[in-house]
């Protein structure tokens, strides 16, 4: 009985080990056909995009600085593309916010460069296992802090809770460039991550803030989506201001949630949609988020 329990308990550690084994192959599947794209903004500022979150990167005498850096499984990638611009490794890393899509990188890049991010950034990363200690933000603040390299300044900004508790916009000094993390979603519906500290209303007032710090021929660097301009933004703040609008004033007329997703959005509000934020997921966050709003501090 001894050895028929020992072998069953290998043969499963074998199935276990095998599923393991197949979960990674899908996950480099997934990514083989990724090309990282370089775009040149100035003399030493690009934006790369793949899969994930854009990346916005400075690379001059000093070294290299990425923010964020998409998908742990295109590392390689973007460790390919970066030395096509300068050979070296990352001297500094700033994380947006805590999502994957932006910070998978952090076991590699972390290895090299001191890591930047919101306390609540170290707070998320920390109690997630995937994460390496050299994945963790050294550097963490609570409203702000700045990097002078390259010739630049880049200024690190915490606003207050939107996409999550914890994002950060970078904005350089100059106001040439301006990464907005997923406090941008170009011409679709943001991701409010309402379990992760979100709020829609911080969400568009941080939209506003930025807005009023920029200059016209700045260059956005939205989480997703193409090369943005201040007109861009000053669209999606319109359009946020709309919806939470229709929201509360369908919110005084006591309509349900089912009654909304059922009747949709007016036409004024269509054509935002996506894949992974739909109208009537939007409609799902407004409610679930303003429909509260009077019970928060």
């Amino acid at each position: 009985m001894m050895e028929l329990t020992t072998a069953l308990r290998h043969f499963c550690l074998i199935g276990f080990s095998l599923l393991l084994s197949q979960s990674s192959l899908a996950a480099d599947d997934r990514f083989a056909n990724v090309e990282i794209k370089a775009q040149k903004l100035s003399d030493n500022t690009y934006m790369f995009t793949g899969s994930g979150g854009n990346i916005g990167v400075s690379a001059g005498k000093d070294g290299i600085i990425i923010i964020d850096n998409q998908f742990a499984p295109l590392a390689g990638k973007i460790s390919a593309a970066l030395n096509d611009i300068q050979p070296g490794l990352p001297r500094y890393v700033v994380n947006t916010h805590y999502h994957g899509d932006h910070t998978g990188g952090n076991n590699t890049f972390g290895v090299s460069g001191a890591i930047f991010a919101h306390n609540n950034v170290l707070k998320r990363l920390a109690n997630n296992d995937k994460y390496t200690p050299a994945a963790l933000p050294s550097i963490t603040y609570e409203q702000g802090t700045s990097i002078h390299f390259n010739g630049d300044t880049l200024h690190l900004i915490h606003i207050g809770a939107g996409h999550t508790d914890g994002d950060s916009v970078v904005l350089w000094e100059d106001k040439s460039v301006v990464h907005m993390g997923d406090l941008f979603f170009k011409d679709k519906w943001p991701y409010v991550d309402l379990n992760a500290g979100g709020s829609v209303k911080g969400y568009r007032d941080s939209v506003a803030d930025i807005i009023n710090r920029i200059g016209n021929n700045t260059k956005v660097i939205p989480g997703h989506g193409e090369l943005a301009t201040k007109n861009d933004l000053i669209r999606f703040k319109h359009i946020l201001d709309a919806s939470i609008n229709w929201m509360e004033s369908q919110l005084a007329s006591a309509k349900s949630l089912e009654a909304l997703k059922e009747n949709g959005l007016p036409k004024h509000l269509q054509g935002w949609g996506w894949s992974f934020i739909s109208d009537e997921r939007w409609i799902e966050t407004l409610y679930q988020d303003l429909s509260h709003s009077d019970a928060k501090p």
